[in-house]
C-alpha cells in the first residue's frame, strides 16, 4: 500500500477484506476506502495501513458527493451490501430496498466513469428469474444485482467492466444464515440441510481471505486477457456439500452431516431466516468460469476455513 500519488489509485467500495489482496501484490498500490463514520476501528485500522479513508453517504440523492469522492481514481472495486435484512420484509419496504439498491448500484457506476476508472469490478448476481426463463422469482438481492450489472454493462462508455461475483460465502454458515446448517431433533446431529443432490458442487470463497486476490488478479491482467463484459464467479474451493460437512466433522469432531430436504422444508427454514428460497441452485446448479488455480497464490481451502472458525455456538 502507497499513498505516492504516481501509483495506481483504486476506490474500493464495501469489500474492505479486499485491501489484503491489493497489498500482498508486488505492484504499488494507492487505496480510497469509502465509510459513513471514520471512528469505527475497521477504518481507523484501514488508515493505519495507509488507506485513504473517506467519509461519504453513497446513496441514491447524495449524487453530488459520491462523483466528488471517485475523483481521480485508476481502478474501481464496488461491492454493494444488500438492503432486505436493513429495511424490512413487507412487500412495500421489499419494493423500496430493491428500487434503492438497482439506483444505488447505477450511482456507483456512474462515479466511477466519470472519476476516471480504466476498469470497473462490480460485485454483481446472476438473475435466476432469466437464466430460468422466468421460473424462478423472488430473489430479489439477486435481481438487483443482476440489473445493475446489465446497466453497467450497456452504459460503461467503453471502460472495461467485469461482474466478479461473490461464490458461497464460508462465513453464512457460522450462523449468518442459520438455516443453512442446523442442529438436530436429537441432540446429537448437525445437518447442512439443503433441498438439493449430494453432487452440487458449490463455489466455496473466504470472502476476507480471498475476494481481493481475485480483484487484484482482473486488475493486472493484459487489456487483452480481461474479461471485458463478463462475469466471474469468485471461488477458493470447488466442492460438494458431503465433502463441507465431512470436513467440518473431522476439524470439531462433531457429528456433522449433509440432509436433503423437500423444498417445502427448506422454503420453511429460509422464511424463518428471512431470505427468499433459491430453487436454482437445484435446477441450474452454480457454474463457475475461470479457475481458482490461475490466481497468485494458493486460496484458502475449505478445511483450512473450517479449522480457523469457532463452531461453539453453532454445533452440538
Amino acid at each position: 500500500m502507497t499513498q505516492d500519488p504516481s501509483a495506481p489509485l483504486v476506490a474500493v467500495v464495501g469489500a474492505t477484506g479486499s485491501v489484503k489482496g491489493l497489498e500482498e501484490s508486488d505492484r504499488a498500490y494507492g487505496v480510497r476506502a469509502f465509510t459513513r463514520d471514520a471512528s469505527k476501528p475497521v477504518a481507523q485500522e484501514l488508515e493505519k495501513r495507509g488507506v485513504d479513508v473517506v467519509t461519504v453517504s453513497l446513496v441514491d440523492g447524495n449524487t453530488e458527493q459520491v462523483f466528488k469522492v471517485f475523483e481521480g481514481v485508476d481502478y474501481a472495486l464496488q461491492y454493494l451490501l444488500a438492503r432486505y435484512k436493513l429495511l424490512g420484509t413487507s412487500e412495500q419496504g421489499k419494493t423500496r430496498n430493491f428500487v434503492q439498491e438497482v439506483n444505488e448500484g447505477k450511482l456507483l457506476i456512474d462515479a466511477a466513469k466519470a472519476g476516471g476508472a480504466s476498469r470497473i469490478i462490480w460485485s454483481g448476481l446472476p438473475s435466476y428469474e432469466k437464466i430460468s426463463g422466468g421460473s424462478i422469482v423472488g430473489a430479489h438481492h439477486f435481481e438487483s444485482k443482476a440489473l445493475v450489472t446489465d446497466y453497467a454493462r450497456r452504459q460503461s462508455g467503453g471502460v472495461p467492466f467485469v461482474d466478479l461475483q461473490a461464490g458461497f460465502y464460508g462465513t453464512n454458515l457460522l450462523g449468518v444464515i442459520p438455516s443453512l446448517l442446523m442442529r438436530q431433533e436429537d441432540g446429537l446431529m448437525n445437518a447442512f440441510p439443503w433441498p438439493v443432490p449430494a453432487t452440487l458442487v458449490v463455489p466455496f470463497i473466504d470472502i476476507t481471505e480471498d475476494y481481493g486476490l481475485w480483484a487484484r488478479y482482473m486488475f493486472e491482467l493484459s487489456e487483452g486477457e480481461f474479461p471485458n463484459g463478463q462475469s466471474v464467479v469468485t471461488h477458493t474451493e470447488i466442492i460438494t456439500l458431503p465433502e463441507m460437512a465431512s470436513q467440518v466433522s473431522e476439524v470439531t469432531r462433531k457429528k456433522v452431516i449433509f440432509k436433503r430436504i423437500s423444498f417445502e422444508e427448506f422454503g420453511e427454514n429460509m422464511r424463518k431466516a428471512g431470505f427468499p428460497v433459491w430453487r436454482g441452485l437445484d435446477e441450474l446448479g452454480w457454474p463457475t468460469t475461470i479457475s481458482h488455480t490461475v490466481l497468485p497464490r494458493r486460496t484458502r481451502t475449505w478445511k483450512k476455513f473450517a479449522e480457523m472458525s469457532d463452531w461453539s455456538e453453532i454445533l452440538y
